[in-house]
């Protein structure tokens, strides 16, 4: 029998600069949120095979605002992560 597949989010396109920060908010680097849903997001950065497991994803440069995040996929520059607490 075939496994059903749940629906995904609906993902809104939003090409925002965002920023990602690692390891209790040292070097924050930029990236950009190619789109967004309520579960994850599509990122895109120049040294996005150098990221760990876990980051954060902010719209800003400060640390303590934005969302943990577990990196689900990566394609060469371009990651995909959901939204975890």
């Amino acid at each position: 029998m075939a496994k059903e597949r749940t629906k995904r989010e609906v993902r809104r396109s939003v090409r925002q600069s965002g920023w990602i920060t690692l390891d209790g908010g040292f070097a924050a680097r930029p990236c950009e949120v190619v789109d967004l849903s309520a579960t994850g997001a599509k990122l895109t950065m120049a040294d996005a095979i150098s990221l760990g497991p876990k980051l954060r994803l902010a719209f800003s440069r400060d640390a303590r605002t934005g969302r943990n995040c577990e990196v689900i996929w990566r394609r060469g520059t371009t990651v995909g992560v959901k939204f975890v607490s």
